[in-house]
């Protein structure tokens, strides 16, 4: 296979597993925030195979491959949370809360979901979803390896 076909394929594995995540979400599974966390490296994967596709440059494998293997690596951290090997983040995220009152801020506060890192909300053959985004990126990684190792 050549370069340009690994490319094409990694960066198709970042959109499936990005559009997945996505579907998965439009299913009433709400995304944690490690969930999201793993969003963001396969989103800079698709551009950069987008840019690997159309300039060539030489960099821009390694560069896929070391996004694949962030968030591989944070799905890892994250099937860890899950299964309680260590702790996950305690911090959350909240939209802006200028110009709320008090009574406001409270009722924004008590209506917004409560999505928690430590909970398998959906397993496949035992392995979370986290789980399964780990596995499949570093197998994504792998491919960016190939397509940075083969001639143009």
């Amino acid at each position: 296979m050549t370069r340009t076909r690994f490319i094409l394929l990694a960066g198709l594995g970042s959109v499936l597993l990005l559009g997945g995540a996505f579907v998965f979400q439009a299913f009433g599974y709400a995304p944690c925030k490690l969930c999201l966390w793993q969003r963001w490296p396969h989103a800079a994967a698709i551009v950069i195979a987008g840019l690997g596709l159309i300039v060539g440059w030489r960099v821009l494998p390694w560069l896929g491959a070391a996004a694949a293997a962030t968030t591989g690596a944070i799905g890892v951290f994250h099937a860890g949370v899950e299964l309680g090997w260590w702790e996950g983040p305690t911090t959350c995220t909240s939209g802006a809360i200028g110009g709320l009152s008090v009574d406001d801020l409270l009722a924004q506060i008590n209506a917004a979901p409560l999505i928690r890192c430590d909970e398998i909300a959906w397993s496949l053959l035992g392995v979370s979803m986290a789980g399964w985004n780990a596995i499949i990126s570093f197998a994504l990684a792998a491919i960016w390896v190939m397509a940075a190792t083969r001639r143009a």
